[in-house]
Formats: structure tokens, sequence, C-alpha cells
């Protein structure tokens, strides 16, 4: 919603801008001008980019438009979903856990989190850290230099739609100017007609160098930077894994390393440390107590 408000508020300063200097709004209303300029900028965009990446500028932007960024509910879940798994490590057999992360959809510890359990890139992300941890064999050193390779596959595969968008809104002013051209092209065949008619083509010619430089610095050049800030929100949990277990690899207890994890939170959205422990020391209790019976029954 507040994107909708940046952008009414441009529009109305700009046009009501134009129309207090004396203008004619009816000038500018062009729109085949604005179908050249957005067609051609539509049609260089699907053939820059991969289909996938074409989709997912979809996505980012209702994710932009929506706001849907982790809040603090979701990063609740995730600690607690860590600090149980920690739990289980360092107290539970190897078998144990690995029904865990072999099958996150039938575990007890997952379905308490239901936000981890939703998110499945993040979900894989976690186990696949998880196994190796179990394994026993990479040195933390190793396990960060993974961690991070991973992290900067992700970041720049969710940051795809930004920079695609970015390289639109830098084209945008040139095919303004090649909206431009083509409509003083038209105003040179009608040489022979009225001075007003040729005026008029000659204003509407400029108005696709406006349009051009206006879409590209007033609309899709801030709309990508809002998708940039949304996906790089996105992104953060994959580091507060990586912190977290990290430290526990490091010999931190599970509830030292989630505070490794809750650190590296923005401060708009970080929960207090009070909170943070009475969700996983109560939490994951109640989870592993509650799937110990399950499984005595099966």
């Amino acid at each position: 919603m507040l994107s909708f408000v940046g952008i009414f508020i441009t529009v109305a300063a700009l046009l009501g801008g134009f129309a207090a200097m004396g203008g004619h709004l009816a000038v500018l209303m062009q729109p085949w001008e604005f179908v050249i300029i957005m067609g051609t900028a539509m049609g260089t965009f699907i053939v820059a980019n991969p289909w996938k990446t074409v989709v997912d500028t979809g996505v980012a932007c209702m994710q932009a438009i929506t706001g849907a960024v982790p809040g603090q509910r979701y990063y609740l879940d995730l600690l607690g979903a860590l600090h149980a798994l920690m739990r289980e490590l360092r107290g539970k057999g190897r078998n144990e856990v690995e029904a865990h992360i072999d099958d996150p959809s039938s575990s007890e510890i997952f379905k308490a989190f239901p936000s981890v359990l939703g998110d499945p890139s993040l979900l894989q992300f976690i186990c696949d850290y998880v196994r190796l941890i179990i394994m026993g064999n990479a040195r933390t050193h190793e396990i960060e230099a993974l961690m991070d390779e991973e992290i900067h596959t992700i970041v720049k595969g969710k940051l795809a739609p930004y920079h695609s968008l970015v390289t639109v809104s830098e084209a945008l002013p040139a095919l303004g100017i090649v909206a431009a051209v083509l409509g003083v092209i038209k105003a040179m065949g009608a040489l022979d007609q009225s001075p007003k008619l040729l005026g008029g083509f000659i204003g509407a010619a400029l108005v696709g160098t406006f349009a051009g430089i206006f879409l590209s610095y007033g609309i899709i050049s801030p709309f990508a930077m809002k998708i940039k800030m949304t996906r790089e929100k996105k992104c953060r949990p994959y580091i507060i894994v990586k912190q977290t277990l990290l430290a526990f690899m490091n010999g931190a207890m599970p509830q030292i390393a989630v505070e490794h994890g809750r650190k590296m939170i923005s401060s708009g959205e970080r929960p207090s440390i009070d909170v943070v422990e009475n969700e996983t020391i109560a939490g994951p209790k109640a989870v592993v107590a509650d799937a110990e019976p399950k499984a005595a029954r099966a």
C-alpha cells in the first residue's frame, strides 16, 4: 500500500505542477507514445532475461507491493527450530536426528514451526548443513566457506529481478528518445500542414522524451530498489542459520548459538533475548516431549 501512496504523490505532484504552470494536461495524453516506450521496454526485457527471471520479476513485484518480508514471528520460529535441532544433536543419536532432516514434513520439530516448514528453500538449506554436522568430518571453516558460497548464489538469484529492472530503467530514457524521434519523423511528414497541427505533432513527440525519463527515474528505478530491499530481507534467514550453526559447531551451547543468530536480525524485527529464551526453552521441550510418546506408539 505504501508503494501506491508514493506513486500517487509522485504523479500528483508532476501533473499538479504542470497544470499550475498553465500547461494543458490533454497534451500529455499521447497513448501511442507510451505504447512505443513501454512495449519496446517489455520486449527487450523479455529478450534479455530467461523466462524464470521474467516470472520471478512478477513475483518480486507482488512481494514488494504487499511487503512480504519476514517478521518477528518468522524469526522466532526459525530460532526455535534451530534450537530444537541443536538440542537433538547434543542429546540424541545420529539416527534419531537424521529422521528429522530426511523427512522434515513428518518431523515433529518442524511441524511445531510452520513458518520454517513452509519455506522449502530455507528448509533444504538447514537440513543440508545439519546433515554435514552429523557426518562430523567437515571442519568449521570449510562449512563456513561452503555456506558463504551458497548464500552468495542464493542472493544473486533472488536479486535477478532487481538487476533486470535496473537495466530497463537505464534504457527507458533512450527509448523515450526513440519515441520522440518517431514523433518528429511524423511531424516532418506534415510540414505542409497548418502551424497549429504541426505544433501538436511536435508536442506529442516531446511527450515521448518526457515519458521515458519520468518512467525511468520516477517509477521503475525506485520500484526496483523496493524489490532489492524486500529480497535482501528475505535472504536474511540464511545468514541467521549460518551464524547459529557455526557457533554450535564451535562448541557453543544451543541457547548461546541461538543468540549468535538473533544478533543477525535487523533491529526493527529483532525479538528481545527474553522473548527468544521463552520461545526456545519452553517450545522445543514441549515439541520433543510430544514427539517421544508418538514415536513410542508407532
